[in-house]
C-alpha cells in the first residue's frame, strides 16, 4: 500500500485556518483593528462597503512596517509579539498567534499600505489568495492601510451563507462598539456608507455616552476597587433602569473582551430583589490582572479566557457591586414635588379631637316609609331562585362551572321564606313582630352562605399566585396561568391577521422612541408586517420615531417597549438564522409572540374563579393547548398513580 498522508500546501492551511479565524466581515474588522492598536495608533478610521462583502479597509497613524516586515506579516504563524512559549503567559497585545493575517488573505484580495516614521518611501503589497502578486515602493502617510477586497471570493459555499446586508452591518457595529469600549483614549471612526460614527478620545463614561446618545450615563454607577489580586473599574446600571431587551453587558480582562458566564451570573446577583426577574442591569466592567494569571489561548477569536482565581475574584467583584448600590443608594426615588393632603395645621396649644358621630338608637329600618312588603319578598324570592339555579348546575368535567352536589329540583323552600312572607303578609306590622323576623332573617343568610360553601365547590384554585390547580378525569391538572395566557393571546392575534380582522386604533398622544442602527436595520425590514399588525411608525428627526397608531386589541401595554422587543427579537433571529429563514410568516409569529407576552397576565397576579375557568376554557379549546409557541410546557398532569407513589402506596 502506497502512502497517503500529505503536508497541505500553506494555501489550503490558511484557508482552513480562516473557517475558525475569520466567520463574517465583523471578524476583519476585529483582527486588523486589534492590529492597529498594538501598532500604537491613536487614531483608527474604519471604511465599510456592502457591509464588507465588497471592501473593508481600515487605516491607522501607527508605527508602521518596513518592506521585509509587510511581506512577513502574511507568512503563517509569523508575529511580533512573542518569541516563545514563555511569552504566552505574560501576554500585553491583543494578537500573538500569527493566524489573522494569513487568513484574510486566503480568502480576500488585501492591499497594503505601510511606512514606518523613518522612512522616506512606503510600501505598497498586494495579495490575492495568498498569491503575492505585486511589491512596490509606494508614497504614504506614516502608519499602516489595510483594504480587503471582495471577501470568500475564493469560498464561494462561506460567502453563501453570509446573512444580508442589514444583518452583516449589526454584527459589524457591535463588533465596532466592543472595540470602542476597550480602546476608549483612541479615536475611532467608522463609515458603512448608511452611517458615520466619529468617537473622541475619552474616558470610559464619555465613550458610553457617544455610542449609546440617550442619556445611559445618568443611569450608571461607578464601581472601582484595588486589590493584590484583581483591579476592577467600571459601571453598572441603576436598578430602575434594569432592561427587558437588549442588555448592555460588556466585560473586558487587560484590555480585551470576553465572554464569562460565571462573573456574569455573580453581577445578577447583586441585583437579587432589585429588578424583576425578566429584566437584567447594564453594566461595562474592566478587570485588570496579572497576566500570568489567566489563558487567552483558548480558542482563535480569543474570546474565552481563563482565570485562575476566579473563585477568589467572585466575591470581590460582588461586594463592589453591593458597595456600589448601598453607596449611592440605589433604589427608586421618591417623589417630593407632589402637593401634600390638604390637612389644616394645628394650632398652638391645639388638641386633635375625634369626629363625633350621632347614632339614633330608636331607628328600625322596617319602619320607614319606603319599606314595601312586596319589595322585600320580590328580593328575596330572586336570591332564592338565583340560588336554587346555581345549584341546580350539573357537573360537566373541566368547564361545567362549579362542581358539587346537585341540590334536588323538589327541594322545599327554606323555612324562613315562608316566615318571612306570612309576617310580612299578616297585620302584625309592630317593631317586635319585624325584630324578630330581621333577625331570622340574617341568621338564615349566614347558614344560607355555609350551604353554598360547603355544596358548592369551585373548579379550580390558586397556588402561589402563578399555578391553577384543577381536577379532571385523568388527573390533576397544574396550569402555568402565564404561559397559557401566552398561548390563548397568541393563537387569537394570529387568527385575526389572518382573517384581515386586526383594527388600528389611532394614539392621541404619540410615543417617541429612539432607535439604534441595528433597530432601524430591522424596522425597514419588517416595516409591511408591522402595519398588518396595526402598528404606525411615523419618522421624526435623528434617531427618533414616534408610534402613531396601536392595534386595538391590545390593552395595559406599553406600545414602545412592545416595538423595541419586536425590533430587537428580529434582529436577533437574523442573526442566528440568517435572511432566508426569516420570512413574512415567520416574522408575523414572533410579533404576534411578543404581542402575546406583553398583553398576558403574569404571575404573581391574583385570579378569580371566574377568570381561572374562562382561562381553562380557552386554552383546551385550542388544538395544541400543551406547549407554547417557543416549546414550552403549559401543564402536567399528576394522576392517581403518580399521586400514589408520591405517597408510598
Amino acid at each position: 500500500m502506497s502512502d497517503v498522508i500529505r503536508l497541505l500546501p500553506d494555501s489550503v492551511a490558511n484557508q482552513i485556518a480562516a473557517g475558525e479565524v475569520i466567520q463574517r466581515p465583523a471578524s476583519v474588522i476585529k483582527e486588523l483593528v486589534e492590529n492597529a492598536v498594538d501598532a500604537g495608533a491613536t487614531d483608527i478610521r474604519i471604511v465599510v462597503k456592502d457591509a464588507g462583502k465588497t471592501m473593508i479597509q481600515v487605516i491607522d497613524n501607527g508605527c508602521g512596517m518596513t518592506e521585509t516586515d509587510a511581506r512577513m506579516a502574511f507568512e503563517r504563524h509569523a508575529t511580533s509579539k512573542i518569541r516563545s512559549a514563555d511569552d504566552l503567559f505574560a501576554l500585553t497585545t491583543m494578537g500573538f498567534r500569527g493566524e489573522a493575517l494569513p487568513s484574510i488573505c486566503a480568502i480576500s484580495e488585501v492591499e497594503v499600505k505601510t511606512r514606518t516614521e523613518d522612512s522616506p518611501m512606503g510600501t505598497r503589497l498586494l495579495i490575492e489568495g495568498s498569491r503575492v502578486m505585486t511589491q512596490e515602493p509606494v508614497m504614504c502617510e506614516r502608519g499602516t492601510v489595510f483594504t480587503v477586497k471582495r471577501l470568500f471570493f475564493n469560498v464561494p459555499a462561506r460567502r453563501k451563507f453570509l446573512k444580508s446586508d442589514n444583518v452583516e452591518l449589526s454584527n459589524i457595529m457591535r463588533e465596532f462598539e466592543r472595540l470602542a469600549l476597550i480602546n476608549n483614549k483612541i479615536r475611532l471612526h467608522i463609515d458603512t456608507g448608511t452611517r458615520e460614527i466619529d468617537l473622541r478620545a475619552g474616558t470610559l463614561k464619555q465613550r458610553i455616552a457617544d455610542i449609546w446618545k440617550n442619556s445611559i450615563n445618568m443611569q450608571l454607577l461607578p464601581v472601582n476597587v484595588d486589590t493584590s489580586l484583581v483591579k476592577i473599574e467600571g459601571f453598572v446600571s441603576r436598578p430602575e433602569f434594569a432592561r427587558r431587551r437588549n442588555p448592555l453587558q460588556f466585560f473586558f480582562v487587560n484590555g480585551r473582551h470576553m465572554r464569562h458566564p460565571y462573573f456574569h451570573k455573580g453581577v445578577l446577583s447583586c441585583f437579587e430583589n432589585l429588578i424583576a426577574s425578566d429584566t437584567q442591569p447594564c453594566y461595562f466592567i474592566k478587570f485588570t490582572v496579572d497576566p500570568q494569571t489567566i489563558d487567552v489561548n483558548i480558542h482563535p477569536t480569543k474570546n474565552e479566557i481563563k482565570f485562575e482565581y476566579e473563585q477568589q475574584i467572585w466575591p470581590i467583584l460582588t461586594a463592589t457591586i453591593k458597595a456600589a448600590l448601598g453607596k449611592f443608594s440605589a433604589v427608586p426615588s421618591i417623589d417630593f414635588d407632589t402637593d401634600a393632603l390638604p390637612i389644616r395645621p394645628l394650632k398652638e396649644g391645639e388638641i386633635p379631637s375625634a369626629p363625633e358621630i350621632e347614632v339614633s338608637r330608636d331607628y328600625n329600618p322596617f319602619k320607614t316609609d319606603s319599606y314595601r312588603p312586596e319589595r322585600v319578598e320580590k328580593n328575596w324570592e330572586s336570591l332564592y331562585d338565583s340560588f336554587k339555579r346555581e345549584t341546580h348546575k350539573e357537573n360537566s368535567g373541566f368547564f361545567g362551572g362549579r362542581v358539587g352536589t346537585e341540590f334536588p329540583k323538589s327541594s322545599p323552600e327554606p323555612s324562613f321564606a315562608s316566615t318571612f312572607r306570612d309576617g310580612i303578609n299578616s297585620d302584625a306590622g309592630d317593631e317586635k313582630t319585624f325584630s324578630s323576623l330581621s333577625d331570622q332573617a340574617g341568621a338564615s343568610v349566614l347558614q344560607f352562605e355555609e350551604d353554598l360553601k360547603r355544596e358548592v365547590a369551585p373548579l379550580c384554585m390558586q397556588y402561589a399566585e402563578k399555578y391553577i390547580i384543577s381536577p379532571s378525569q385523568e388527573g390533576l391538572l397544574v396550569i402555568d396561568q402565564h404561559r397559557a395566557h401566552v398561548k390563548v393571546l397568541y393563537e387569537e392575534y394570529l387568527r385575526m391577521v389572518k382573517a384581515m380582522k386586526v383594527v388600528s386604533q389611532g394614539v392621541m398622544f404619540p410615543e417617541t422612541i429612539t432607535l439604534d442602527e441595528n433597530q432601524r436595520s430591522a424596522l425597514g425590514e419588517i416595516e409591511e408586517e408591522l402595519k398588518r399588525m396595526g402598528f404606525a411608525l411615523e419618522y421624526e428627526s435623528g434617531e427618533s420615531w414616534s408610534i402613531t397608531a396601536v392595534p386595538s386589541m391590545l390593552k395595559n401595554v406599553n406600545p414602545g417597549d412592545i416595538i423595541l422587543r419586536i425590533l430587537d427579537s428580529v434582529t436577533e433571529e437574523s442573526a442566528n438564522y440568517g435572511k432566508e429563514k426569516v420570512g413574512e410568516d415567520s416574522i408575523l409569529e414572533r410579533i404576534a409572540l411578543i404581542m402575546a407576552r406583553s398583553s398576558a397576565i403574569r404571575r404573581g397576579r391574583k385570579l378569580t374563579s371566574l377568570e381561572m375557568e374562562h382561562l381553562m376554557g380557552e386554552l383546551f379549546a385550542l388544538p395544541d393547548p400543551g406547549l407554547t409557541p417557543s416549546g414550552n410546557r403549559i401543564f402536567c398532569l399528576l394522576d392517581e398513580q403518580k399521586i400514589d407513589r408520591m405517597f408510598g402506596i
